[in-house]
């Protein structure tokens, strides 16, 4: 039983389409040693609708789907192979259909189901790995539990293209959970269209609080990868990993699943945090990620000639009298 299928419900997390106790299947299914992965998907998707379930795209072994985007994540995290210690892979689902609105809403609680679901994991095999694997709002879900679990509950929380606020991934991280837990927000400038919409569309937490891709809280214990800068691709193709570069011309939400190659990165992530360390990637990745809209507007290189707007130096502009010199009020 290498994956599992539970939702997020009013009464707390259930097996997906099955009568079965949670718990006991859940003592059964942990018999297998190795990590515990469970993964969350983000908008749009809902356990059980026709066209929408989320266990019959990205979170089974063989999506049902026949979009372009029904890539299996446990198959990718290497799940399913009849490997003795592969571990145990739950595809976790919550409601995320309706307006924006109603999903974001939605997204916390099932955070808190998904909470109880760790729990739960924790008291049947206090000693087994857990990761959480979520993509778009479905960081939202994963950071939210954080700070409904004891120090230790969960090992990596990987973020990919997290629809998120960075004073919500604060208070996840400086908590217990989050304080012993390790992040990493993979991002691209693909994304900032979708970050930018989710800004002006959602009430942040504080004036002026930015999506994750901008503002995930620097820690020692946090990591941002941005697939899109110059130096990323090369740095990690010397760390051991080849991940192609994206193939959209300025957007796409689901290239940080999509890239072939990435799920090399990911399953070492998970499955061999002691290898594959924050520090050793922190030395190789670059430190800062690219403003957003460098990709439709190419930010200037150092030497380089600016446009006004790209600058704080005094520029030249001309006058009657010639050329002179003025500030920008910025």
């Amino acid at each position: 039983m290498p994956l599992l299928q539970i939702d997020a419900t009013p009464l707390g997390p259930r097996l997906h389409d099955a009568a079965q106790p949670l718990l006991s299947t859940l003592r059964r299914a942990l018999v297998r040693p190795g990590p515990v992965i469970i993964m969350t998907h983000g908008f749009k998707f809902e356990p059980g609708h026709p066209n929408a379930c989320p266990h019959t795209h990205i979170l089974s072994l063989a999506p049902k789907s026949g979009t372009w985007k029904a890539k299996s994540w446990p198959r990718g995290l290497g799940f399913g192979a009849g490997n003795r210690d592969e571990g145990l892979a739950i595809g976790f689902g919550w409601s995320a259909r309706g307006s924006i609105w109603d999903a974001y809403k939605q997204a916390e609680q099932a955070g808190f189901c998904l909470a109880d679901l760790v729990s739960m994991i924790r008291r049947v095999a206090p000693d087994r790995p857990v990761h959480l694997m979520a993509h778009s709002m479905g960081a939202r879900v994963a950071l939210g539990a954080l700070p409904r679990l004891r120090a230790g509950a969960i090992g990596r929380v990987l973020l990919l293209n997290g629809a998120e606020f960075g004073t919500a991934a604060r208070a996840a991280i400086e908590s217990d959970a989050g304080r012993a837990a390790e992040i990493i927000s993979v991002t691209t400038r693909e994304n900032d269209l979708f970050d930018f919409l989710m800004e002006r569309l959602i009430s942040a937490p504080e004036h002026g609080d930015r999506s994750l891709a901008q503002a995930l809280p620097q820690r020692q214990n946090t990591l941002t990868v941005q697939l899109d800068h110059p130096d990323t691709l090369p740095s990690l193709e010397r760390t051991g990993f080849r991940v192609a570069p994206g193939r959209a011309r300025f957007y796409c939400h689901w290239s940080t699943y999509l890239r072939e190659g990435l799920f090399d990165f990911y399953r070492a992530l998970l499955r061999e945090p002691q290898h594959v360390t924050l520090s050793r990637l922190r030395a190789q990745l670059p430190d800062m990620p690219d403003p957003r809209w460098s990709r439709v507007l190419p930010w200037p290189k150092p030497g380089m000639a600016t446009l006004p707007f790209f600058s704080r130096q005094p520029q030249a502009r001309l006058s009657s009298g010639g050329i002179t010199s003025s500030t920008m009020n910025q």
